[in-house]
């Protein structure tokens, strides 16, 4: 017999071997029914593996938080199988489950084309409706090799030819099909209740360009059809949003080969954009204490040598260039050169906090398959910010930065945030590990002191030190990372940063990186989305368009487009020789968010009709109060 220990304590005896579902199946059917994979002894194993000693179990139901990437790996085996069957001389790769969805990689000529899915998934649930379990096996390396060089799967060989001689290797088969996986699975195929295929899409294998070209299906799956559907519509809904159509839609910008991949042309009405994000940024900066600063898009590569950049970070720089001798590089990020200023002159402790802030352009490498619109680029503007203080001042400045982000970015419609604590990475940090805990527990502190709920991502702080992540969230759920504020006791060290403190003494300042919107471009895409290009008015590049009924107003429209102009405000007129619905429809299209129509009636009293986006026809209003009405609505942020 085996003993099996629940979480409430109490214990099974069940015949040897037992597996979890055994265990299940004496405590009820319903709750045997109701499982898909469990805990042994913390491990995640399969509901049908075999134990012969005792163990503790957790049996874990769909609403367990491992639930959704076991059931995404099974189907992604169930699309594999279902490939083989349809296509037999396609090669399998990999295949992982991924944030909200799968894929898996083929060798297939020719590739799969959209048309294919369909067929696709016809077969996939065939293998469901079969009810096929999922059998897992242990092997040598050598029979992995021997098992899937018999049936010519040259990618699995090489998969299996990479690892250790003494590997204990495990795969796992349902029906005809058999792949290598650590697993669990689900216990059988007829668990699937909904899936569907989304796209093809191209993948070297390894993510090597020197390697083959291989032929990739994107795929999701739930556990309910309602949970699917709204997923689908969610996808359909982020379509409709998609900055790059939007963007090409509203002439924002445009990424031109002719000029490289992942650099970003802004066209006027973008620019504009920008601008009014860079004016809010810079005026709200200037009323918070910072010092704005410029600095160059190159420098010697000694300076990334003692920022620790060429070290940690070189894969992400573009290659030097030789200058008189001496490689330069183009700058990743701004901090070296903020930390040359600061060292230009002797300091006091009088002076700190110092805050220097800065919109710098910087270019990252980026491999060509990562880029997205204005969502991954290569050249970027960083809204980049250093505060240089006391250690006695790191907790505070902290504290007003957490609410310094929030307060920004509620001024433009985000109010819903998750909030996240960055650690250390044991491979990959510099410093010493007592500085670390003590950066790690302040960012703690601080988000405790002003009541922010955060969660801990071990692991996933950058090299020089511990961060905060603020996301936030878009107005169809999604989830954007923003807001990073990073404390770094490394680039003080290595630029020997010093101050003289109130004894006399010198001493090392801490230092605190930065970045509220993160990238403006990365922003602006988002901002598109949330909005659907349909900007508030403070942020609309044209924020009034005139409208002359007939070239007989003309004259009063061009004066009230001037006084428009002199007042401040983005606007502009609509001359065309066109109907007036067809100038009402052609600014709805811009979607500009204020319209003036002016006809024989508003020029006889001295007034304009107004139409918005918001609110449709407003009607006629004088001159005054119809700016004073847009001024207000600019002044509240809408």
């Amino acid at each position: 017999m085996v003993i099996v220990k629940l979480p409430d304590g109490s214990e099974l005896k069940v015949n040897s071997p037992a597996s979890p579902s055994d265990a299940a199946k004496e405590i009820s059917m319903g709750l045997y029914n109701a499982c898909i994979a469990a805990k042994v002894n913390g491990e995640l194993v399969d509901l049908n593996r075999k134990f012969e000693k005792d163990f503790n179990l957790e049996l874990l139901k769909e609403n367990a938080p491992e639930a959704k990437d076991i059931l995404l790996h099974s189907v992604a085996h169930i699309m594999a199988q279902a490939v083989k069957e349809l296509f037999p001389e396609t090669k399998i790769t990999i295949g992982p489950a991924i944030e909200d969805g799968f894929y898996y990689d083929f060798d297939k000529e020719p590739a799969f084309a959209e048309a294919d899915l369909e067929k696709i998934e016809k077969k996939m649930q065939e293998i469901i409706d079969e009810d096929l379990p999922f059998e897992r096996k242990v092997w040598t390396r050598e029979e992995a090799i021997e098992f899937f060089s018999k049936d010519g799967e040259t990618y699995k060989v090489e998969i299996a030819s990479d690892l250790d001689d003494t590997a204990v290797v495990t795969a796992y088969t349902q029906g005809s099909f058999t792949d290598l996986c650590r697993g669990p699975h689900l216990p059988s195929t007829g668990k699937v209740k909904a899936f569907k295929l989304l796209k093809t899409a191209g993948a070297y294998w390894r993510g090597d360009s020197s390697n083959k070209m291989l032929s990739r299906i994107y795929g999701t799956a739930f556990f309910s059809k309602k949970e699917l559907n709204s997923y689908l519509h969610l996808l359909e809904e982020a379509k409709k949003r998609d900055h790059r159509k939007l963007g090409k839609q509203l002439d924002l910008f445009e990424i031109n080969e002719k000029v490289g991949p992942g650099l970003v042309l802004w066209h006027p009405k973008g620019a504009e954009l920008l601008n009014t994000i860079r004016t809010y940024w810079m005026d709200t900066h200037r009323a918070h204490g910072y010092k704005f600063v410029q600095t160059p898009h190159v420098g010697r590569a000694n300076l990334w040598e003692t920022s620790g950049h060429l070290s940690f970070y070189k894969d992400g720089m573009f290659d030097s260039m030789e200058v008189e001798g001496d490689q330069y590089y183009v700058k990743p990020m701004n901090c070296p050169f903020h930390v040359m200023i600061y060292n230009s002159q002797g300091r006091s402790y009088r002076e700190l906090p110092i805050k220097y802030a800065e919109l710098g352009t910087v270019y990252r490498y980026e491999m060509s398959g990562t880029l997205h619109g204005l969502m991954r680029v290569r050249g970027f503007t960083q809204d980049d910010a250093h505060i240089i203080c006391t250690p006695e001042q790191l907790n505070e400045e902290v504290e007003k930065l957490i609410q310094f982000a929030f307060d920004f970015l509620k001024s433009f419609g985000f109010t819903d945030y998750e909030v996240y604590v960055s650690t250390r990475n044991e491979e990959k940090y510099v410093g010493e590990i007592d500085k670390w805990n003590q950066a790690e527990n302040a960012l703690k502190s601080a988000l405790e002191h002003v009541g922010v709920p955060y969660q801990v991502d071990q692991g996933e702080a950058t090299f020089y030190g511990p961060k905060i992540d603020m996301k936030i969230k878009d107005a169809i759920g999604r989830m954007w990372q923003c807001t990073t504020i990073q404390f770094d006791f490394n680039l003080s060290e290595r630029f020997n940063m010093e101050y003289t403190d109130k004894d006399g003494l010198k001493k090392q300042p801490y230092m605190i990186h930065r970045a509220i919107l993160g990238s403006l471009e990365r922003f602006v895409g988002i901002l598109i989305e949330n909005t659907v290009g349909d900007f508030p008015l403070w942020l609309a590049p044209v924020q009034a368009m005139v409208i002359p009924v007939t070239d007989n107003h003309k004259e009063f429209a061009e004066n009230f487009l001037n006084t428009l102009i002199k007042e401040g405000f983005r606007a502009e007129i609509n001359l065309k020789s066109e109907p007036i619905g067809a100038k009402i429809r052609s600014a709805e299209l811009d979607k500009i968010p204020t319209m003036f129509i002016i006809g024989d009636k508003e020029i006889e009293s001295g007034s304009v009709s107004v139409r918005t986006r918001k609110d449709g026809n407003k009607g006629a209003v004088k001159i005054a109060e119809a700016l004073n009405m847009m001024q207000e609505e600019i002044k509240n942020k809408g």
